[in-house]
C-alpha cells in the first residue's frame, strides 16, 4: 500500500485498508451461507459488485470529514506534532471502529443471517442487556484485547509502508487538494441520493441482498428508516374501499358491527352461557415449531410440549406476524396485523389501545404482564403499564421513569436462582407467576397473565444440573431447559385450587431464525401453539392455516364469551373461517392464503407468488387481485387506524 507524497495518503490508504477487509468479510460470510444460499455463479458476481459499490460509499463517509479537515489545514502544520497526534489518533479510533463492526458482523450473522438492521439499531440503545450478553456469550476481555491488538498491527504495517510519513511530507499545492476533495464530495453526495439499501434488495433471493450489503452502511440506513408510513411508501386503495373489504373479511355469523365507515369495531355475541377461567399464556421466546417432534425435530429435547400437545389443543398451522418479540406481544395483545417499520409495542402514542387486557378486565379479571429481565427493555413496561396490564419484571434502570398508570412489582434477588443478561431464567419468572396467581386467587379474583420468558435466547445460560446439556452450549441446550420449565411450571400448579379452573395457552413469540433463500421465507415463520387445561375440550390437533392475532378470537369462542372487539384475528373454528397469515420483515409485509402469497414493498411494489409449504417452495405468479385486495385491506387499515386513535376504545 505504498503511496506517493501526498498529503491525501494516510486517507486513501485508509479506505484501500476498508475495501480489502470488506472484500474478506463478505467473503467469509458468502463461505458460511453458501450451502444455503443457493446462489448462481451470476449471483456471486453480483454480490461482490454491488458490495464494491456499498463499502466504497462507507469508505468515502468515513473520510469525507478528514478529507476537509486536509483541504483546510495550512502547509506550515502539515508536519507539526499536532497534526502527527491527531492523524495517528483518528486513524486508530477509526480502523478500530471498523474492526470491531466487523467481529459484530459475524455474531450478529450468526443469530439472523443478516446484516445489520433495526436490532442492531435496538441493541445500541439498550446497553445493559446487550453488553451483559455479549460479556456472557464471548470470552469480552479476549474480544477487546484482539480488536485492540488488530487495529495496532495494522496501524503499524500502514506506518511502515511509509502512508504517514508521506502525508506528513507531502506540500501538495491548494488547487490540488481542492480538487481531491471536490471529487470525494462528489462521490459521497452520489452515494447518497443515488444508492440505497433497496438497490440490494432487488434479487429474490435473500441471502444475495444481506451479502451485497455492508454492516455499517445497513446499520445507518435502519436509523435512519425504523419506521415506514404505510400510506407513502406502499401500495393504496382508496380508505373507504379498503375498509368496505376488511369489514366484510372480517365479519362472521356472530359479529355486528357497531359503527360505520373506517373501523372494525364490532359485538361478539354467543347464547351458551359463558365459561370464564383463569388464563395463563406462556410466550416462549425463539421457539420455532421445528424444535418439537411433532414437527419432525429428531433430537427429542421437547418431551413436555410434545406429551402437553398430545393432551390439549394444539394448533399445526400457526404462524407468528414477525422476526423478534415486541413483533410477536403485539400480535398477541393487539390481534393487529404487524404495520411497517417498528412494532407497536416500541412506538409513540401507543397507549390505551384495545387489547387482550381490555376484554379480560372488563369482565373483572386481573391482568398481569411478567417478564424476567427489566421491562425497560424494548419500551414493554410502557406499552404493557398503559395497555392495561400490571407488570412483574426485574429492576435494574432506577432512574428511569416509565410513567406507568399500573402497579409494578419487582422480582427480589431472594427470589432468584439464576439470571443471565436478558433476566432471571424460566423457573424464576413462573414462580413468581405462580406467587401472584395465589395471591390473586385468594382474593378471588380471576386472573389473566401475559408470561414472557427468555431462556431460550443467546447465550442459551440456565442453571446446573437440570438437563443433560451443559449450560451456555448451545441452542439445543436452551430448548431442551425450556421445555424442562415449562414442565415443572405444570407440576407445581397441578395441586393449586385454581388449578382446574386455569387454561394454559403456550405459544412462540417468533422463530429462532427468519433466514433463508427466499424474500420471506415462510417457513421460519411457523410455530407452535397449544391450549391445554381448556373447559370440556377434547385433545385435537387444528390444521388450518392462522396467525397469532387468532388465539383470543378462538379461545374466547371455545368458552362461550360475547364481548366487543377492535381484533383482526378471527375464530379459526368458524366455519365461515377463511384460512389466511400475516408475516412480515421490517419493509416486508406478507399476506397468505392457501398456496399463495402477496408481498408489499416499499416504493408501492407488490409482488405475488406460489408456495408449496411442504417443499418450502416459492415461485412468481401473476398478480392475483383479489389476494392483493385482501393484503392491501389488511395492511392498509391497520396502519390507519393506529395513526388515526381508530384502535383505543
Amino acid at each position: 500500500m505504498k503511496s506517493a507524497k501526498n498529503r491525501y495518503a494516510v486517507l486513501f490508504g485508509f479506505a484501500g485498508l476498508f475495501l480489502v477487509l470488506s472484500f474478506l468479510v463478505r467473503t467469509a460470510l458468502l463461505i458460511w451461507a453458501f450451502p444455503q444460499a443457493g446462489l448462481s455463479f451470476s449471483g456471486i458476481l453480483s454480490v461482490y459488485a454491488k458490495g464494491f459499490v456499498y463499502d466504497a460509499g462507507v469508505a468515502l463517509f468515513f473520510t469525507i470529514a478528514y478529507a476537509l479537515y486536509l483541504l483546510l489545514l495550512p502547509q506550515r502544520l502539515n508536519n507539526t506534532v499536532f497534526n502527527r497526534v491527531f492523524t495517528y489518533t483518528g486513524f486508530f479510533l477509526a480502523l478500530m471502529i471498523v474492526i470491531f463492526s466487523f467481529f459484530a458482523e459475524f455474531t450478529f450473522w450468526g443469530e439472523y443471517a443478516g446484516r445489520f438492521d433495526f436490532i442492531a439499531v435496538d441493541y445500541l440503545i439498550y446497553t445493559y442487556e446487550v453488553i451483559s450478553n455479549i460479556n456472557q456469550s464471548y470470552p469480552l476481555p479476549l474480544l477487546i484485547g484482539g480488536v485492540l491488538l488488530a487495529t495496532a498491527l495494522l496501524t503499524w504495517w500502514c506506518n511502515r509502508r511509509g502512508m504517514f510519513r508521506n502525508s506528513f511530507q507531502s506540500r501538495t499545492p491548494f488547487a490540488k487538494r481542492a480538487g481531491i476533495f471536490a471529487l470525494l464530495l462528489g462521490g459521497v453526495l452520489a452515494h447518497a441520493f443515488l444508492i440505497s439499501n433497496g438497490w440490494a434488495e432487488k434479487s429474490k433471493n435473500r441471502y444475495q441482498q444481506e451479502l451485497s450489503k455492508a454492516g455499517i452502511y445497513s446499520f445507518i440506513s435502519a436509523y435512519l428508516n425504523n419506521e415506514l408510513a404505510y400510506d407513502k411508501y406502499y401500495l393504496l386503495e382508496d380508505d373507504d374501499k379498503a375498509f368496505a373489504t376488511i369489514r366484510q373479511q372480517l365479519q362472521s355469523p356472530d359479529a355486528q358491527y357497531l359503527e360505520n365507515g373506517h373501523s372494525i369495531y364490532r359485538s361478539i355475541t354467543d347464547t351458551v352461557a359463558a365459561v370464564k377461567p383463569n388464563i395463563i399464556m406462556i410466550t416462549i421466546e425463539s421457539f420455532s415449531a421445528d424444535f418439537m417432534t411433532r414437527f419432525g425435530n429428531q433430537q427429542h429435547i421437547t418431551p413436555v410440549l410434545d406429551s402437553i400437545a398430545k393432551h390439549g389443543i394444539l394448533f399445526t398451522n400457526m404462524y407468528a406476524t414477525g422476526t423478534r418479540t415486541v413483533r410477536g406481544m403485539e400480535a398477541l395483545t393487539l390481534a393487529v396485523p404487524p404495520t411497517p417499520g417498528q412494532s407497536i409495542v416500541r412506538r409513540r402514542n401507543n397507549e390505551n389501545l384495545f387489547s387482550a387486557a381490555s376484554i379480560f378486565r372488563k369482565s373483572g379479571y386481573d391482568a398481569t404482564f411478567f417478564y424476567g429481565g427489566d421491562g425497560y427493555f424494548d419500551n414493554m413496561n410502557k406499552f404493557f403499564g398503559n395497555n392495561g396490564y400490571d407488570i412483574t419484571d426485574r429492576l435494574r434502570h432506577r432512574l428511569v421513569d416509565d410513567k406507568l398508570a399500573s402497579k409494578r412489582t419487582n422480582i427480589p434477588d431472594s427470589a432468584v436462582q439464576f439470571e443471565n443478561a436478558w433476566g432471571v431464567c424460566d423457573e424464576d419468572i413462573y414462580k413468581a407467576a405462580i406467587k401472584s396467581a395465589d395471591e390473586k386467587y385468594a382474593a378471588g379474583k380471576p386472573f389473566y397473565d401475559f408470561i414472557m420468558t427468555t431462556s431460550n435466547h443467546r447465550p442459551f445460560t440456565y442453571p446446573g444440573g437440570k438437563i443433560d446439556i451443559p449450560s451456555g452450549t448451545s441452542r439445543e441446550g436452551a430448548v431442551k431447559y425450556t421445555d424442562y420449565a415449562i414442565g415443572q411450571f405444570l407440576k407445581a400448579i397441578r395441586d393449586k385450587p385454581w388449578y382446574k379452573n386455569t387454561v394454559i395457552i403456550l405459544v412462540a413469540d417468533h422463530c429462532a431464525s427468519s433466514a433463508g433463500k427466499n424474500e420471506i421465507e415462510i417457513s421460519k415463520y411457523h410455530i407452535p401453539c397449544i391450549f391445554f387445561n381448556v373447559p370440556d375440550a377434547t385433545p385435537q390437533e387444528i390444521p388450518v392455516m392462522c396467525s397469532q392475532i387468532d388465539i383470543y378470537p378462538t379461545l374466547l369462542k371455545m368458552l362461550h364469551w360475547s364481548y366487543n372487539t377492535n381484533f383482526y384475528g378471527k375464530n379459526v373454528l368458524d366455519s365461515s373461517y377463511q384460512p389466511r397469515a400475516m408475516v412480515s420483515t421490517y419493509q416486508k409485509l406478507a399476506y397468505l392464503e392457501t398456496g399463495k402469497m402477496v408481498i408489499l414493498s416499499p416504493q408501492q411494489k407488490a409482488q405475488c407468488f406460489s408456495w408449496n409449504p411442504a417443499k418450502n417452495d416459492e415461485q412468481p405468479i401473476p398478480m392475483d387481485k383479489s389476494l392483493l385486495s385482501h393484503s392491501v385491506a389488511h395492511y392498509q387499515t391497520a396502519y390507519s387506524l393506529f395513526k388515526n386513535n381508530g384502535m383505543r376504545k
